[in-house]
């Protein structure tokens, strides 16, 4: 997961005729990273019960099917 500190500079808010905010505006950038952040944190919670491997479990693995270099 890649994570970028937000431009808060490019943010710019809609505001009602009382001054609440009622909407952002994003660049397309800052927008499709936040979908990806989301993407991939929905991903993890899918995950959370899924049992866990050891790092050598997972070597084993990965040299069994050769895509581990030594």
């Amino acid at each position: 997961m890649t994570t970028l500190a937000p431009d808060l500079s490019q943010e710019q808010y809609i505001v009602d005729v009382n001054g609440n905010k009622t909407a952002v505006i994003l660049s397309i950038e800052l927008y499709e990273q936040m979908l990806e952040d989301i993407h991939d944190l929905a991903i993890v919670a899918e995950r959370r019960s899924e049992p866990s491997i050891s790092l050598a479990e997972m070597k084993k693995r990965l040299n069994s099917h050769e895509t581990l270099s030594n």
